[in-house]
């Protein structure tokens, strides 16, 4: 094993970029925020998940590509004892973790990456769960993996078994999610004991395709290919990721040919995009939804009553024409109509500014001021939340509600956005992680998930809904579990913890001359498959 000083990286890093093989292929991808970190189980934004976890890190199981099913990764095959409490699973030998110029391993991946990978987020006591201070683990608590998980026990070398309190229907795509990442014990051994535990998040060894090369903060992260790679070789040898917040500079950039494909393009772009010979675009029906949360435990939020009338002041017909231009359609529930138990049957909230302003007055609120936050960023469920965010300041206007536009940084926004004693209602949305219901009602809206650093930024905690979600968990009968969750969506709509917006069309310009690329339900960016023509 080698550990060297942080003060060789940046000259590992420019010695890589100036000294590519002269047919090395390099792809750019115009990313369109800045990653968290590089460590994928703290955090929960995609832009971050496609940084770090799919081209650096794997998972015991993966989903395949295009498709929420589930196959082998790092588990090469498992076993469920016939109570569904026991997932035992064999590891794929010969797995190398990378080497870098600060760090070479001495051993293969094996069962003790899995046990630390997963019980460093499970136990507050844990010596690498604070490894950086203040950090949570939202995905892993907002499931409810604390008490779902036992024990992991390391039954040897290559044999893990999961043992769990009660049957999870979703436990194994749960567990094929970006914040399940399998990290190297012996590198974090390694950087305890020189005395750098936060490079585990700044300095990423993984099994992935892709190697972390070097990371220049808020404009570009490079990376290259993994040789020894246990599954398919990727096709290109670079990859980079300019980051590039603006829409419009993405598309310019794409159509200059400075990067080969980019997320997420304005909807006022896409018939230039269509008409542009050199670019191509693939597109699909977004599993995803766009809301606005309101903090329901701070009045006048807290009275379900009043959040049903500000939810009858959006007029979202006129935010899907001004934001989406066509590319979304309004949304009734908090899950999408693609995915399987959505409640078609729900009403959604009608738009009747007369009767929103009667309702506030009936309930006693008169001359309210409040704060709608507006993310920083684009994402596949919102275009442009500032445009949105203006849109319902005028809306509220008209019942005699004060709206300030609020907002910060990306990661300082999901951060402080979790805050239980958060003002305002926030605007953010959710791009399913695994094609299962519970990954937006479980992880968004359940009791479990409130407080800080949960992912229930509704702060919303009602028994009967977190009931019902409980008991659809625990059965594998996709028609019961069906039924449970429409009930819930039933009293999800009664109570309105949310304004649900939208759901948004996903679209993905690239150059022509790309091949491979594969769009996800998931809304994930993967460059594994990727290749260029000459």
């Amino acid at each position: 094993m080698k550990l060297l000083t942080r003060s060789l990286i940046a000259a590992s890093a420019l010695a890589m970029t100036t000294a590519m093989p002269a047919l090395a292929k390099t792809f750019v991808y115009c990313s369109e925020a800045s990653p968290e970190g590089f460590d994928p189980s703290p955090y929960t934004a995609g832009g971050t998940f496609d940084a770090s976890a799919h081209p650096i890190f794997n998972r015991l199981v993966e989903f395949k590509k295009g498709t929420t099913e589930i196959e082998p990764g790092l588990a090469e095959s498992w076993e469920v004892s016939a109570d569904g409490l026991e997932y035992t699973f064999k590891l794929r030998q010969g797995v190398k973790f990378h080497s870098s110029e600060t760090f070479t391993p001495t051993r293969d991946f094996n069962a003790d990456d899995v046990v630390f990978s997963y019980m460093r987020q499970a136990s507050a006591d844990h010596p690498w769960n604070q490894y950086i201070a203040g950090i949570t683990y939202e995905y892993y608590n907002s499931m409810d993996m604390p008490a779902l998980i036992k024990e992991i026990v390391k039954v040897d070398d290559y044999t893990v078994k999961f043992v769990l309190n009660r049957p999870e229907a979703p436990f194994m795509a749960n567990i094929a999610m970006p914040f399940a990442s399998i990290v190297s014990k012996e590198y974090a051994d390694a950087l305890e004991a020189a005395g750098t535990k936060e490079d585990l998040n700044n300095l990423p060894i993984g099994t992935g395709p892709f190697k972390f090369v070097a990371y220049q903060k808020d404009a570009v992260i490079r990376y290259t290919k993994n040789t020894e790679y246990w599954g398919e070789q990727a096709k290109i040898d670079d990859l980079i990721f300019a980051i590039t917040p603006d829409a419009a500079v993405r598309l310019q950039k794409l159509k200059a040919g400075e990067c080969h494909l980019m997320p997420y393009p304005s909807p006022a772009d896409l018939d230039t995009i269509r008409a542009d010979s050199t670019l191509k675009m693939d597109e699909q029906a977004g599993l995803n939804v766009a809301y606005l949360a309101y903090n329901t435990t701070v009045a006048p939020f807290d009275n379900p009553k009043v959040r049903k009338a500000l939810n009858m002041a959006i007029n979202k017909d006129a935010i899907i024409e001004a934001v989406f231009q066509g590319a979304g359609q309004p949304a009734k529930n908090p899950i999408p109509p693609t995915m399987w138990s959505y409640n078609d049957a729900v009403t959604d909230d009608a738009y009747d500014p007369e009767a929103a302003k009667k309702m506030l007055e009936e309930e006693g609120v008169k001359d309210l001021a409040m704060k709608v936050w507006a993310m920083p960023v684009q994402r596949p469920y919102m275009p442009n939340a500032r445009r949105t965010a203006e849109l319902m300041q005028e809306d509220f206007a008209k019942v005699g509600v004060t709206v300030e536009i609020v907002s910060y940084e990306w990661g300082e926004y999901l951060k402080k956005s979790t805050e239980v004693a958060r003002d305002g209602a926030v605007i953010l949305g959710w791009t399913g992680d695994n094609g299962d219901p519970d990954n937006f009602l479980g992880v968004l809206l359940s009791c479990g998930a409130t407080g800080e650093g949960g992912a229930n930024r509704a702060q919303w905690c009602n028994e009967d809904f977190s009931a019902l979600l409980s008991k659809a968990k625990q059965t594998s009968d996709v028609a019961e579990r069906t039924k449970l969750y429409e009930e819930a969506q039933v009293i999800f709509k009664d109570q309105a913890p949310w304004a649900t917006l939208a759901h948004s069309t996903a679209f993905v310009p690239m150059s022509a001359k790309v091949s491979g690329f594969v769009m996800s339900p998931l809304g994930d960016f993967t460059f594994d498959t990727v290749d260029l023509a000459e």
